[in-house]
């Protein structure tokens, strides 16, 4: 297969392009600056775009058999000034957009174009369990989820299959919300944040690549799937069972008032969870090599 991505150079993009390479699937990856991406897996493709114009995207998808397009701003980093929201937004939505319309351009269309998404889709929604047909919350991020999902509605009206990701959190070894989680426990200062009972819809890296895998191979794959770990839990349980892996206590809470005066909005990613379930996934016939989070802590930051 031929299959071009978008954010291969990030932290799940970088994943499915090594595992696509191995099994020697053809990888084209989209990026802003080809001269600067490095460590790319032998015989990957790099080609400019610089996430809106929609032009140069034909020639690269054209004949090209499945498109991922999992390209867009970090919404946990920093503060959520207005310029910052515009980013997030126009990263995914206008991107979404533009891969959508080459796709429709396209003499030979891809039978396939893997959106991403999150579970931020749902919004903070305290114990109720989220399936793919739960409706979408309230808030800047469900706003931007639901955006960022139709803009690429109209290949289905040309034959393009398009499965979505509503990813929870990945959890990896060297990227991504575990080394920044960790680092307070192995320094004996970790423990949960606000009241720690937010749920937190978590998913190990490996089986991240492997469900977005599974879904570019299954013909029938349509339509929302929760990219989250079967056995989601609450933050303080999660700060417990990391505070464990690590050989380290779990006491000192970061405080809610003290994470707003920080983050402002943004903290809200921090405050409120989803008890989101992988139900159209395991419905598929999806198996979760790490179902319960001691065992992906253990193989990810166990000693």
């Amino acid at each position: 297969m031929r299959i071009v991505v978008s954010g291969g150079t990030g932290l799940v993009g970088g994943a499915l392009v090594r595992g696509l390479r191995s099994d020697g699937h053809g990888v084209v990856i989209l990026t802003r600056r080809p001269e600067a991406v490095q460590g790319l897996p032998d015989g990957t493709e790099v080609a400019a775009w610089d996430a809106r114009a929609v032009e140069p995207l034909v020639p690269v998808i054209e004949g090209a058999d499945a498109v991922v397009h999992l390209a867009g701003e970090g919404v946990a980093e920093g503060r959520w000034t207005d310029e910052k929201k515009r980013r997030i937004r126009s990263s995914r939505v206008d991107s979404s957009r533009a891969i959508a319309d080459a796709i429709e351009r396209c003499g030979q269309r891809p039978a396939v174009l893997v959106q991403a998404s999150a579970v931020g889709y749902y919004g903070g929604r305290g114990d109720e369990e989220l399936n793919e047909s739960s409706p979408p919350g309230a808030g800047f991020l469900p706003e931007v989820c639901v955006e960022w999902e139709e803009a690429s509605a109209s290949v289905a009206a040309v034959g393009v299959r398009r499965p979505l990701l509503r990813t929870g959190i990945v959890l990896a070894e060297n990227g991504g919300a575990l080394p920044r989680m960790a680092l307070p426990f192995r320094l004996f200062g970790g423990g949960p944040v606000g009241d720690g009972r937010q749920w937190m819809p978590w998913i190990h890296l490996e089986d991240e690549v492997r469900a977005i895998r599974f879904l570019l191979g299954s013909d029938d794959a349509t339509g929302p799937y929760n990219l989250t770990a079967p056995e989601p839990l609450r933050n303080r349980e999660f700060c417990r069972a990391l505070g464990g892996a690590l050989g380290r206590p779990s006491w000192i809470p970061a405080p809610a008032f003290a994470l707003k005066l920080a983050f402002g909005e943004m903290a809200q990613i921090l405050l409120e969870g989803q008890r989101a379930l992988p139900a159209r996934l395991e419905e598929a016939g999806f198996e979760f090599r790490f179902r319960q989070v001691e065992t992906a802590l253990e193989d990810l930051v166990g000693g």
